[in-house]
């Protein structure tokens, strides 16, 4: 027989109390819901960048972008996923970013 990894990083740690195996439970389901939100910050900057550098700072659908990506950073950092600083941040260095790539398109 060959070794098969577990499907989670927790299911190896096998409780035998209840209240720990309903623990283990959410905190698995909370850290893939934080993943996908980390991700999802990530694709957002990802694409405004990306849209800036292609069709400028003044297209609608560049700050449509823009708009949901400090919204998707807000909403993290409300709900705990990452910190409030890092959020600012990381609008922060994102706002920086999109000003020097519009200064050099100007």
């Amino acid at each position: 027989m060959r070794f098969r990894p577990p499907a989670c990083y927790l299911c190896s740690l096998v409780a035998n109390i209840k209240s720990q195996i309903k623990r283990n439970r959410q905190n698995e389901k909370r850290r893939l819901r934080n993943k996908a939100a980390r991700s999802e910050i990530k694709t957002r900057i990802k694409s405004s960048i990306r849209l800036v550098e292609t069709e400028g700072v003044d297209s609608d659908a560049t700050v449509d972008a823009l708009r949901a990506a400090v919204k998707r950073l807000d909403k993290a950092a409300a709900k705990g996923i990452i910190h409030k600083n890092q959020a600012a941040n990381r609008k922060s260095r994102l706002m920086k970013r999109i000003a020097r790539a519009s200064g050099d398109a100007a």
